[in-house]
């Protein structure tokens, strides 16, 4: 069976009532887990300052971490262009010690112009935000994995005999996400205990899950050392006019529906979605994170608990 995690992108309004209430609600209504974008504003408008609540990503972590027994969470994911690799690995050890282990690492390179040029952080072109990438995750993934001290000369970091203490109490899986086929996967077959494909259909997730199983036997890695998970955004609805009227009324699914480049969102009657759920699990999917966009539709989070996970999780 596959797994169902929910993500909330926290930047398009989050405050802590709202994290407080989903946090109860999921732990209880038997998804896998429940995860968070990290930014401060949406990609648009470019130029103009944020106007909605965008709760600290790593610090919710830390309430979700202390008020819950059973999900598994993290971030979906950490651009390590504002977050120091460093002290990211700190602060993720720190939380999953206190959820006694259930912490997930989701690590970015950045993308987003517009949060980086707000507040003062240096993104870079691609070639300089992936090579950053690729030196924090060598960073992350030694301080996290090894118990022998780092030492480190790189073009953005560097470190002397670092080891962080306390050690964590296994190891944290660290996620990968992007859908490029050359630097992306190699990364994730290199560091990566999981790979999350964005937006991809059932055939594109086959094509590049199969390159992924290419690239770890290159690394001397088995196929099974790399979790394959698949994100996309969900809108339950009852036809056509219902998920309409629903993007309509939330300004941040415009959003989000834009950002998709004309690939559709995860829609459908509850008999639509388990199909389409078990389409994606016939094509390797393990774990299927779902953007929920309407933090206040708690009954929509309930609804899709009662009438899709029974069928597929």
């Amino acid at each position: 069976m596959i797994a169902v995690s929910l993500i909330i992108e926290g930047h398009q309004g989050l405050n802590w009532a709202r994290w407080q209430r989903i946090v109860a609600e999921v732990e209880h209504l038997g998804f896998a887990g429940l995860f968070r974008s990290d930014h401060f504003t949406d990609p648009q408008p470019e130029n103009d300052p944020p106007t909605v609540d965008a709760l600290e990503a790593m610090i919710s972590l830390a309430y979700l971490a202390d008020h819950t027994q059973r999900i598994h969470f993290g971030t979906m994911v950490a651009p390590v262009s504002f977050r120091d690799p460093i002290n990211l690995a700190r602060q993720a050890a720190a939380i999953d010690g206190l959820s006694g282990g259930r912490m997930v690492l989701g690590v970015g390179a950045g993308w987003q112009i517009r949060e980086h040029t707000i507040f003062g952080y240096e993104l870079g072109d691609v070639a300089t935000r992936m090579a950053r990438y690729e030196e924090a995750l060598k960073i992350i993934t030694h301080l996290l994995r090894s118990d022998e001290p780092l030492s480190f000369e790189g073009k953005f970091y560097t470190l002397r005999n670092a080891r962080l203490l306390p050690r964590p109490q296994k190891p944290m899986p660290i996620l990968i996400g992007g859908n490029g086929m050359k630097r992306l996967l190699a990364l994730a077959a290199r560091y990566g205990d999981i790979w999350n494909g964005m937006f991809l259909s059932p055939e594109e997730f086959q094509e590049r899950s199969t390159m992924l199983d290419g690239l770890l036997q290159k690394e001397g890695r088995e196929r099974s050392e790399v979790r394959r998970s698949i994100l996309h955004t969900l809108i339950p609805c009852r036809d056509q006019a219902d998920l309409e009227r629903k993007i309509k009324r939330n300004p941040g699914m415009q959003t989000l529906i834009a950002v998709l480049n004309g690939r559709e969102p995860f829609t459908g009657t509850p008999d639509q979605l388990i199909q389409k759920i078990k389409v994606y699990e016939q094509a390797g999917v393990e774990e299927l994170f779902f953007q929920w966009l309407d933090m206040d539709d708690i009954e929509g989070i309930r609804a899709f608990a009662r009438d899709v996970l029974p069928y597929v999780s």
